[in-house]
């Protein structure tokens, strides 16, 4: 199993918006590193829901409901999206601020390539940001 984040404004499309909607089509990526990621995705993979933008933040998990399909969005046969279903918010969003300042996260993607809308991300950066949202000291 992989694991990944994708971005979003939550202005745009908030994981308020998501759990709501219940399943989402991850649709409008233009960019050939983050269409290749999404290639990439597979049923069952884990992916953190993150807010650009506004919040910084990281705030839900979602899982890859539906592989990569060709972008009904867009007539160009280049782009492809996934369907992605909410399966929690988290306890507390986790901060960029927190992430940047973990001397143990300074190689995940958020960082390194910030402008990335879609990510791949370690099973060690996954599970350390969880325990952050799970840890009401921090």
């Amino acid at each position: 199993m992989n694991h990944w984040l994708v971005k979003s404004e939550p202005f745009v499309y908030s994981w308020e918006d998501f759990e709501k909607a219940g399943r989402s089509v991850w649709d409008g990526v233009r960019n050939y590193q983050a269409r290749n990621n999404l290639k990439a995705m597979q049923k069952g993979d884990w992916v953190f829901f993150y807010h650009s933008n506004e919040g910084l933040a990281i705030v839900g998990i979602a899982r890859v409901d539906r592989e990569a399909y060709p972008d009904p969005t867009t007539d160009d046969p280049r782009w492809v999206v996934v369907e992605l279903v909410p399966i929690e918010k988290l306890k507390r969003p986790v901060t960029l601020q927190e992430i940047k300042s973990d001397n143990r996260l300074q190689e995940i993607a958020l960082i390194r390539q910030s402008r990335l809308s879609v990510m791949p991300i370690k099973r060690e950066e996954f599970d350390l940001i969880l325990s952050f949202s799970n840890d009401e000291n921090t």
